[in-house]
């Protein structure tokens, strides 16, 4: 049985000046503003309130980095969540909007730490062109020890027509709920493995 023992928030970020340092392997959560990112890692880690969410959508601009150990047959192992800031919803100024866009494209481009993206999907809205557009650019960047996990969140807001549609479109993504904790284990296991293994 794989679970997370402990998760714990080190520090947040805006550019590359205070940035805390490599070494660890990283797991970078990314998606669409209110897509349920921070409730995500909050599921992940049975631990409310350890990612916080914004009360403007795509507001945080922040790179939030957290100490996660996972335990595996008494084993314990490191590793850390990156929580980056949500895309396409800010209302700021453009000039802003390209400059966290700026910070956001060298940091993913350039972790060498990264091990994993986790690309966050709305399960109601599968087909949006700035999630296939995002899709696209990590799969351009992406290195050969680097994964992605898609995972459509909200998939309790689905009917069982929906949920069989998005499951032939989408086979190899995880589908969770945070309401009702639906896949949260199999993510949890699918990061520990991909991680670890």
């Amino acid at each position: 049985m794989i679970k997370i023992i402990d998760a714990n928030f080190i520090t947040s970020s805006t550019s590359k000046k205070n940035m805390l340092e490599e070494g660890i392997s990283e797991v970078a959560f990314l998606g669409r503003s209110n897509v349920g990112k921070s409730s995500f890692i909050n599921s992940l880690t049975n631990k409310k309130g350890l990612a916080k969410k914004s009360s403007t959508p795509g507001k945080t601009r922040l790179i939030n980095f957290f100490e996660i150990i996972y335990k595996k047959d008494e084993e314990k192992f490191i590793a850390r969540f990156v929580d980056l800031p949500g895309f396409g919803y800010a209302k700021v100024s453009k000039s802003m909007q390209e400059e966290w866009s700026k910070n956001l494209t060298d940091f993913i481009k350039n972790r060498v730490s990264i091990r994993i993206f986790v690309h966050l999907l709305d399960a109601r809205h599968p087909a949006q062109q700035i999630d296939k557009n995002v899709r696209e650019y990590i799969k351009t960047i992406k290195r050969d020890d680097q994964k992605i996990i898609e995972v459509f969140t909200k998939v309790d807001k689905l009917n069982q027509k929906e949920l069989f549609k998005l499951k032939k479109e989408f086979p190899d993504a995880l589908l969770v709920s945070n309401l009702n904790k639906r896949g949260i284990d199999k993510a949890n296991e699918t990061i520990f493995d991909t991680l670890f293994a």
